[in-house]
């Protein structure tokens, strides 16, 4: 029980004085850093937790959901808690490969795909795309993985004149990403990116809960003066970083906030 564990260091007194689900919190966050659950591995239940530390399942649950939205666990929707991996970070001055990016983090990286079809663009999308209401446009809506952790939710339209072959690929083999670069790289980039909370789509494919925080980037790309591909990627806050690093090299360079 909690308040008579003083393997971690403290004093019954000591733990007495912090709320229960703290105390939780302060004991799987202690496992963690001492190296006895290790990133990607499963942690013990809810109910395990009830039974080992003598407290209620509401706490225990806080304790989960708080860790959770901190980074430190991730939650799958009916599998159960991980320890959360080191967080991939994505850059935001260039275009990488999110396959690239996992690896680098010494993660495993696999994807899924959810739709590829062709469709005709609607009015927002003609426009953003800079074509004909109507015209036939490429949609792919991807989710990529580390290990068995959903990482990014890519939902993108592609204009079928830079890269007519597009439905023809097998994107679990190769991401929409390095493929796009291999046949027309971008010359052009721009980024957007803002905060959201997950809609009823995202939360199931990225199987996460209502409460988890999302960062977006929107990215729109150009080859010569026709706009190529209109993207949005999804990120799980807790599971990932966005982040860049550039050297200004004239007064045209800002960061824009």
């Amino acid at each position: 029980m909690l308040m008579n564990d003083k393997s971690e260091g403290n004093s019954t007194q000591e733990l007495s004085a912090r709320p229960l689900y703290q105390q939780v919190k302060d004991f799987i966050e202690k496992r963690i850093k001492a190296g006895d659950w290790l990133p990607d591995t499963k942690i013990p239940s809810e109910n395990e937790l009830v039974k080992t530390l003598g407290v209620s399942r509401m706490t225990v649950n806080r304790a989960l959901r708080e860790l959770s939205n901190a980074g430190y666990l991730i939650r799958l929707q009916g599998v159960g808690t991980y320890v959360a991996p080191r967080k991939p970070i994505s850059a935001l001055l260039e275009i990488r490969s999110i396959a690239d990016e996992i690896r680098q983090s010494g993660g495993s990286h696999g994807s899924k795909v959810y739709l590829l079809r062709e469709e005709k663009a609607s009015p927002v999308l003609a426009a953003r795309l800079e074509l004909p209401t109507g015209s036939k446009v490429f949609h792919a809506v991807l989710v990529h993985c580390d290990g068995t952790i959903p990482i990014q939710l890519a939902d993108r339209y592609v204009n079928p004149a830079i890269a007519p072959d597009f439905l023809k690929q097998d994107f679990t083999r190769i991401t929409p990403n390095e493929y796009l670069v291999s046949v027309s790289p971008a010359t052009e980039v721009e980024h957007v990116i803002e905060a959201v909370l997950p809609d009823t789509r995202t939360r199931r494919l990225l199987k996460i809960s209502a409460d988890q925080p999302c960062l977006v980037l929107h990215r729109k790309t150009w080859v010569g003066k026709t706009v190529a591909t209109s993207s949005r990627f999804t990120y799980p806050g807790s599971r990932y970083r966005l982040g860049g690093r550039f050297k200004p090299e004239s007064d045209s360079h800002r960061i824009i906030t």
